[in-house]
């Protein structure tokens, strides 16, 4: 068999894969769409409550609270500045889309990144795994989710909790592998059960790596969630695609803009939650 003939088998066996779990698994997936968009539009809902002003200003005392003055007073002037641009809309359709997509992705990732630290077998596995969806482009993800979930926020919200998912697991996974042996060895003597020696041993340690793995999930769901702009997810993924498709140069910038202030804002108050967090 000759190259071309093995890859046009390759992608027809691929398609043939996709229409049977269409036509078998229908209902899963519509459950699951259901699910999601259904999640999206509480945490929408919620964050669209407030008004800007108030929004903004919680924004502010947060930060001032966690990272410091300075900080919340640029946190609430950044914002500020995203709904001068008139796209404060977009600007919180997009944190609810990061909130909702690193919210479902650490109901996965935390529990897994657990398990992987205690079962060494289970943290090859899983690395290999963690390994392939890291190498892949991420909007290679975009593909098979709209064949199964149709274009809208769902799709948007699976692509990006694929690729938020392994910073999350290989750092709570090292968090939990890095307790130190003396300390695990004072509880076995000390006679605490396995849950004790869960609870007040290794999660304290495990805590800043799990908080830089919280950290680099929101970071990896930042950058998905442009990309997810494409399928109708809105925000300021969707801001920017329409300012490419109609070369509007000054509406991509404005919408850049906005996003890094987003990002930045996320990045330093869960930096300063962790703040003995450890990236290695």
């Amino acid at each position: 068999m000759d190259n071309a003939a093995f890859v046009r088998a390759f992608d027809r066996r691929v398609d043939d894969g996709l229409f049977w779990l269409s036509d078998h698994a229908g209902f899963l997936f519509d459950g699951l769409r259901a699910g999601l968009e259904g999640t999206f539009r509480l945490v929408q809902g919620l964050l669209h409550l407030p008004p800007a002003w108030l929004l903004t200003l919680l924004v502010a005392v947060a930060g001032w609270r966690v990272v410091g003055r300075r900080f919340g007073l640029l946190a609430g002037a950044g914002l500020l500045l995203c709904l001068a641009m008139g796209l404060w809309g977009a600007t919180v359709d997009t944190l609810a889309l990061v909130v909702t997509a690193v919210s479902l992705s650490l109901l996965i990732a935390i529990p897994v990144g657990v398990l992987a630290g205690y079962l060494s077998s289970l943290d090859r596995a899983v690395e290999a795994v963690l390994d392939l969806i890291q190498t892949m482009p991420p909007y290679i993800y975009l593909l098979p989710a709209i064949a199964l979930l149709g274009y809208g926020a769902a799709t948007a919200l699976f692509a990006t909790i694929i690729v938020a998912i392994p910073p999350a697991i290989r750092l709570t996974s090292l968090g939990i592998r890095r307790t130190p042996k003396e300390f695990i060895e004072l509880g076995q003597a000390s006679g605490i059960t396995p849950r004790q020696m869960f609870f007040k041993i290794r999660l304290p340690f495990a805590l800043p790596s799990i908080m830089a793995g919280v950290n680099q999930s929101i970071m990896m769901a930042f950058g998905m969630v442009v990309i997810a702009g494409i399928v109708g997810a809105g925000g300021l993924g969707a801001a920017i695609y329409d300012a490419i498709r109609t070369l509007d140069i000054a509406k991509s910038i404005n919408a850049a803009i906005a996003i890094v202030v987003l990002t930045m804002v996320l990045d330093r108050m869960t930096q300063a939650l962790g703040p003995k967090a450890e990236t290695q």
